[in-house]
């Protein structure tokens, strides 16, 4: 309504200024003079201009005579669509401002007036390939998701714009949480386009949700022949996905093709913690121990982690805990300042029962890089070598309100996993996990229950500690063995 009468005022503001104008010309004196064949014409001012507006409009009309006798030439010498293009051209010019007007309107979020310029430009300019995918996107802007889903399928019966049909169409799935089909759709849309860089981390993702680990190798492999991937990043992430190809090892069932996917994850990334623990279980599980500890130990050079020693500790089951101390000292030479090969070797000799070991194991770790298991085992020790039950309690409380130490975070999210996937579980996000200390202290505060067994000696206790201590800290070093030895000991250290 208000913009109806803007118009209007407009409209007679410009009609009383013409007025004005042409009264101001007819009160003014003098004029032009022009002279033909010897005959002389005298204009008023109000003439000039009337006489002037009349020749630029025949100077046009002179110029469409012209263009249009050209294209009436071309059409006798042969050209069919001369005349038509001639004609058609003020009609796609118009039709190619609908569609630029078009375009603005959708950057600017003006869905409706995108809609009203598309369906302009469509009928101007009758050429679908254009204006389509203008009506789409408007559409899909104002939320008429079936009116953008029909064009979208236009686009995909013209060879020109399939690949943006399949693309439009794959949005509107993972839009709706259909991933399934949203796949088949990437699948589609990469073989259309394979150096298509954002295509590509589309069907990765879905590839990696759906657990299509295979397919999300094949995927890898085309991001890295399209150079839109580094080699040392594909060398990794490749090592990931067979890894994952290869989760079942560690179940009774476990084929010798999923044992040789988890060594070969190993020699493609042998940093990767957890190929390195699965390749070395599917050397145990083939009898091979030696491989098993090569790799572990090449594994410990690159970062100390409490999953290689559990590996470790795997390869030697029924050994002692005086034999495991001396078999473990080879890997504790890798890195013996390292926080993690003290905590290591502090567990180890508690469950030997070699205390003041386990006590120079810790050294100066508490004034360094305290955390949870520092401090439980700094009660172990204590308990151990018969101190009062309020020093080991003193010990427990630091324990209880500690950081918890170096997890397996997200490194987009920061969510806190309790063991590796390839997926972060909160954002699915792709190989995002990383071993370090959360940033947030509070939710790793809780002690490595396991070890508290051994510290309070009670039956009845480790009954009641055994369930939430494999919720609350998976990521012990021991093995079975390790945990049952290290009850005994503290049995052993209460009768005394």
């Amino acid at each position: 309504m208000l913009w109806s009468l803007l118009k209007i005022l407009v409209f007679v503001a410009i009609v009383a200024l013409l007025a004005l104008g042409a009264g101001f010309l007819m009160e003014t004196s003098g004029g032009v003079q022009i002279t033909v064949s010897g005959m002389e014409y005298t204009l008023g001012p109000l003439q000039s201009v009337i006489g002037f507006a009349v020749l630029v409009c025949l100077v046009w009309l002179f110029f469409k005579l012209l263009s249009l006798l050209v294209a009436t030439l071309k059409f006798l010498n042969g050209d069919e669509t001369a005349l038509s293009r001639f004609f058609d051209r003020g009609r796609e010019r118009r039709g190619y401002q609908a569609l630029s007007e078009g375009l603005m309107a959708l950057a600017s979020g003006e869905a409706r007036l995108a809609m009203a310029k598309a369906a302009r430009a469509e009928k101007l300019l009758q050429k679908p390939e254009l204006t389509d995918l203008l009506v789409a996107q408007a559409a899909e802007l104002t939320g008429d998701t079936r009116k953008a889903s029909e064009t979208y399928r236009k686009l995909i019966g013209n060879q020109s714009t399939r690949f943006v049909g399949v693309r439009g169409i794959m949005k509107q799935k993972i839009a709706e949480g259909d991933e399934e089909t949203a796949r088949k759709l990437a699948e589609k849309a990469l073989a259309l386009r394979p150096k298509h860089e954002e295509t590509q981390d589309v069907l990765l993702q879905l590839q990696t949700r759906a657990q299509d680990w295979a397919g999300a190798r094949t995927t890898l492999g085309t991001k890295l022949r399209t150079g839109t991937l580094p080699r040392d990043v594909y060398k990794r992430r490749d090592a990931i996905l067979a890894l994952s190809e290869a989760k079942d090892l560690l179940a009774d069932n476990a084929s010798m093709d999923q044992q040789e996917r988890a060594i070969e994850a190993n020699r493609l990334s042998p940093d990767l913690i957890p190929a390195a623990t699965m390749a070395a279980r599917a050397h145990i599980a083939k009898g091979k121990p030696r491989n098993a500890a090569k790799i572990l130990t090449k594994a410990w050079q690159v970062r100390p982690h409490p999953d290689l020693a559990h590996a470790f500790a795997e390869i030697a089951p029924d050994e002692s805990p005086a034999e495991r101390v001396k078999r473990f000292s080879a890997l504790a030479k890798v890195h013996p300042d390292h926080a993690e090969t003290r905590l290591m070797m502090a567990e180890l000799n508690i469950v030997a029962e070699d205390f003041p070991e386990a006590r120079r194991a810790l050294s100066n770790l508490l004034d360094r890089q305290p955390d949870a298991r520092a401090y439980t085992l700094m009660a172990a020790i204590e308990r151990g070598e018969g101190a009062s039950d309020a020093v080991v309690q003193g010990w427990l409380a630091r324990a209880l309100t500690a950081p918890r130490g170096p997890q397996w975070v997200c490194e987009n999210c920061r969510h806190v996993h309790a063991e590796w996937a390839p997926i972060c579980e909160n954002c699915n996000a792709f190989d995002t996990l990383t071993w370090s200390a959360p940033q947030t202290p509070e939710i790793a505060a809780v002690t490595a229950a396991n070890l508290l067994p051994l510290i309070v000696g009670s039956a009845g206790s480790r009954e009641d500690l055994a369930e939430p201590a494999a919720e609350t800290d998976p990521e012990m070093v021991e093995s079975d063995d390790i945990q049952d030895s290290a009850s005994e000991a503290g049995e052993d250290v209460e009768r005394r």
